[in-house]
């Protein structure tokens, strides 16, 4: 998330569409300037066009504090915003903020902060849209390290859909789809008992996404 400047609100970050890009070039340009990745897997999700989007606006938002007359008078315009969802292991990311922010940071979904226009509800649509298509996308895949446990796996999917998943239930139909390795090595540095590290066959993992992981969660 966007910390923005003069505010306790926080945006999601974004850019604007160049003249000589398309919006798949213009999502992959703003992924790594906030991130300085490239290559990353990314979809587009909604279109965002209420004509209503800017009116709960203040005339003049603190974060344009300092900004010169023709830059406020262009955030007062209608903007139509165009969602897309990036799928990336959080460990290599180094957010870097925009000329109107003072930090990016990594914030939970789930977090009661203040959000800037309609941004909590592009957040719960791209919710809903991860959720929906948890079982046809590489999210694991492409969230976690090359390496990780069972109860690393179990979280993160719980993380997407915002409840808590039964361990046993969970690791049975996890290993019923065949997508796994399970390794002779454990993961070290913790208190209890080392679980073991898995890691996904990625043949297996694109065949059953073509074919469509069975089940809901």
């Amino acid at each position: 998330m966007l910390r923005l400047k003069h505010t306790k609100a926080y945006g999601l970050p974004g850019g604007f569409l160049k003249y000589d890009e398309t919006l798949e070039q213009a999502a992959e340009r703003t992924l790594k300037e906030r991130t300085g990745l490239d290559n990353i897997f990314l979809k587009q999700f909604k279109v965002f066009s209420n004509p209503d989007r800017n009116k709960p606006q203040k005339p003049n938002p603190e974060f344009l504090e300092n900004e010169p007359p023709e830059v406020v008078e262009f955030f007062k315009k209608r903007f139509i915003s165009i969602g897309f969802y990036a799928l990336v292991e959080f460990s290599k990311v180094n957010p870097q903020p925009d000329a109107l922010s003072e930090a990016c940071e990594w914030i939970s979904p789930f977090a009661d902060i203040e959000m800037y226009l309609d941004h909590k509800n592009i957040i719960d649509k791209a919710l809903t849209t991860l959720r929906i298509q948890l079982n046809q996308q590489p999210i694991g895949l492409k969230l976690l390290p090359r390496k990780f446990t069972m109860p690393q796996l179990q979280k993160l999917y719980e993380t997407i859909l915002g409840r808590e998943l039964d361990r046993r239930n969970f690791q049975r139909k996890i290993l019923s789809y065949k997508i796994l390795n399970k390794l002779n090595e454990r993961k070290t540095g913790g208190a209890h008992k080392a679980p073991f590290l898995y890691e996904f066959k990625r043949e297996s993992y694109k065949k059953a996404l073509e074919d469509g992981l069975s089940g809901d969660w």
